[in-house]
């Protein structure tokens, strides 16, 4: 294995889908992608609604085999599921029958961790919920089973992390509060993260790049911005500096158009 290999690497990846709803009729997701996520680096990929993120994700999850392209893993192509990434799903993934614990524990049970309860109630203290682990998901606020999902994925020690819009349905103080908690936690690991979002600003203020995809169908990288924010950061903080402002702009100047022919494709469906 290369060890100067990125942790992820996408090449020429294009994903091409049979349509259920018009049989014969073809939709290509993305084309022709190619995107890397170094080792310890924070990637985020924002794009108007329908082009395609959450495919690249399923990509390098290993759950969506690309109909051209290649794709790999610290240099090793990626063969099935990709074994060395955690995923955060936008949607509620924890078990409801499950206590807090319960859920955090689950994935290393399923792996045969000896002392799975132990480093999952290390990790609920980390997460700061240390003392709700007989929760069930029912009885926590949406910030909190947010925080028992992050604490579900990390406690497996990936080597990547995948995020799919995790804070979108929290709302803006809750979802601060988590976007600090998890920079602190990525700070303290640096694993590699690929971290998909509508908000710009959140890309911004988490990223060490963010790449901008252009409008679907077959939809493309079109911009790549190093963000050269001083760490640590307070994410609230950070918005209101001139180099996130002059960042901001920028990367809307690409954004800008994208969200809108994104915006007339849905009118028009």
């Amino acid at each position: 294995m290369n060890d100067a290999a990125p942790a992820l690497a996408l090449a020429g990846v294009t994903c091409t889908f049979v349509s259920r709803s018009e049989p014969g009729q073809r939709y290509t997701a993305v084309r022709e992608v190619s995107l890397r996520v170094g080792e310890g680096e924070f990637v985020s990929v924002v794009g108007p609604t329908g082009c395609g993120k959450s495919t690249l994700l399923n990509v390098g999850a290993g759950l969506l085999a690309p109909s051209a392209g290649t794709v790999e893993v610290f240099g090793a192509p990626l063969v099935g599921l990709n074994r060395r990434a955690g995923y955060m799903f936008q949607a509620e993934s924890l078990m409801p029958w499950r206590t807090a614990l319960g859920n955090v524990m689950a994935g290393l049970e399923f792996r045969g961790v000896a002392d799975a309860r132990g480093a999952a109630e290390d990790w609920l203290r980390r997460v700061g919920l240390g003392g709700f682990g007989d929760r069930y998901p029912h009885q926590l606020s949406g910030g909190m089973r947010k925080r028992v999902s992050l604490a579900q994925t990390l406690v497996l020690d990936p080597d990547i992390i995948l995020m799919d819009e995790p804070f979108s349905a929290l709302d803006v103080q809750t979802r601060q509060l988590m976007e600090n908690e998890l920079l602190a936690l990525w700070a303290a690991k640096k694993k590699a993260v690929l971290f998909i979002t509508h908000d710009l600003d959140e890309a911004i203020a988490l990223s060490d790049r963010v790449i901008v995809l252009s409008a679907g169908p077959a939809s493309r990288p079109i911009g790549e911005f190093r963000i050269d924010l001083a760490r640590p950061r307070d994410v609230a903080e950070v918005r209101v500096t001139p180099r996130f402002i002059e960042l901001h702009e920028a990367i809307w100047a690409v954004l800008r158009e994208q969200v809108l022919e994104g915006y007339r494709q849905q009118l028009a469906a």
